[in-house]
């Protein structure tokens, strides 16, 4: 409801399992450059447990609530599932809504999970877009970001602000809300709305089930367990800008502070991922999902250099996910890590070969909009026929590094 220079490929690093607990010991796994990692601080910290406020206990309810919706069958739960780290636990690309349940979305459904210290949409001082909620930072906070999937007519379809207030007003939980935010408070039907959007953002907040950091990689980071072989040379692999170059967006470091790692760093990419024929508005040839540029957000509409630009997500929880990418292309992660590092050397693996023999590569974007596709960094600076990245190998290793991001662990 609310809602990834043509160059020989390089040597392979072998990184020792000893060097990276010497790392560890001396207190820099944190700035994984000396790890043959990624650079940059996270803002995100393991919370201490707090009082959930009667807001954020109200926004509970109405998180869970079907009758907030058109059909009366869809809340925010039913496509952000508490046990899938709050997102979604079938495998459609997207998601249906709507007044009868049947109208398909456009986008796939993201995790809720650690996006509390998500910041606003902005431009840094090189330019570079950052931040924001939503699959194209359209929304600013929390709160805001809920407000479309209530009115979207693929979701939860309420014609507008009005009728969710009227349906709020039956709940079973009605004098709750009025406790929370006054007993005048449907005196104003914006107020009573803006309200019950600052009652979901609360619980998201301030409920620890959404940011837990008790993964097996924070425990790792705590000293108070051990990855495996196979995973330390994931994590090796994950973070060195030569190999997974992973890093380098989903940020893996401490922060300076000592804060834990959210594994992005809120910036925006194209990734030329393919067009999903399964997503129904796809079969509208001059249909495009631009991110950045529309057609959902408009108010860059006019900056093409940013056409096919979508937020890099969060990393945590990514094996527990069952579609990748905003458009929900793949299926599986080892899919989505081998189009990371296969896109450009083996691109038939994924993209439509035309009668002639030749690739149709970034098939999801006009001729106009190709030359924005990242081809520069590693692993996509790659061309036909060479070797990827991360071999067969390498690739399992990166995967059991990524279960590692899975809340929940027990040893």
């Amino acid at each position: 409801m609310f809602f990834l220079n043509r160059n020989a490929p390089a040597k392979a690093v072998h990184v020792s399992r000893s060097y990276l607990v010497r790392c560890l010991s001396l207190g820099i796994l944190g700035l994984l450059s000396a790890c043959g990692g990624g650079s940059g601080s996270q803002n995100s910290s393991a919370e201490p447990a707090q009082q959930i406020s009667a807001a954020a206990l109200v926004g509970e309810k109405i998180f869970k609530d079907t009758s907030l919706s058109a059909s009366g069958k869809m809340s925010c739960a039913t496509c952000h599932l508490p046990e899938n780290a709050y997102a979604q636990t079938n495998d459609l690309s997207v998601q249906l809504g709507g007044s009868d349940m049947t109208v398909p979305g456009f986008r796939a459904v993201p995790s809720l999970r650690y996006l509390h210290l998500t910041p606003a949409f902005g431009f840094d001082k090189d330019g570079k877009a950052k931040g924001g909620f939503t699959h194209d930072g359209s929304a600013n906070t929390l709160a805001s970001q809920a407000e479309t999937p209530l009115l979207a007519a693929h979701e939860m379809a309420n014609t507008d602000r009005a009728s969710v207030v009227e349906k709020l007003k039956r709940s079973a939980y009605v004098n709750e809300f009025k406790a929370a935010f006054g007993a005048g408070i449907f005196d104003n039907t914006n107020a009573a709305f803006e309200r019950l959007l600052f009652a979901l953002q609360q619980y998201q907040k301030e409920d620890a089930d959404f940011h837990p950091y008790d993964s097996k990689y924070d425990q790792f980071l705590a000293g108070k367990v051990k990855l495996s072989d196979a995973e330390l040379r994931g994590l090796a692999l994950f973070n060195n800008p030569q190999k997974g170059n992973c890093a380098a967006c989903h940020t893996s470091a401490k922060g300076s502070d000592g804060s834990l790692p959210v594994f992005t760093d809120y910036s925006y990419d194209n990734l030329g991922v393919p067009r999903n024929r399964s997503i129904p508005a796809t079969a509208d040839p001059t249909y495009f999902d631009f991110g950045l540029c529309g057609p959902d957000r408009q108010d860059l509409k006019n900056r093409s250099e940013l056409c096919g630009a979508f937020k890099v997500p969060t990393l945590r929880n990514v094996a527990t996910r069952k579609v990748f990418f905003h458009n929900g292309q793949m299926h599986s992660l080892r899919d989505a890590v081998n189009f990371y590092v296969r896109r450009d050397t083996n691109p038939e693996e994924w993209f439509p070969v035309m009668v002639d023999g030749t690739v149709w590569k970034f098939n999801d974007l006009p001729p106009d909009y190709l030359a924005n596709v990242n081809t520069k960094e590693v692993p996509y600076n790659r061309q036909r026929g060479m070797a990827a990245a991360l071999t067969a190998d390498e690739v399992e290793d990166v995967l059991k590094f990524l279960s590692t991001l899975t809340d929940g662990y027990k040893p």
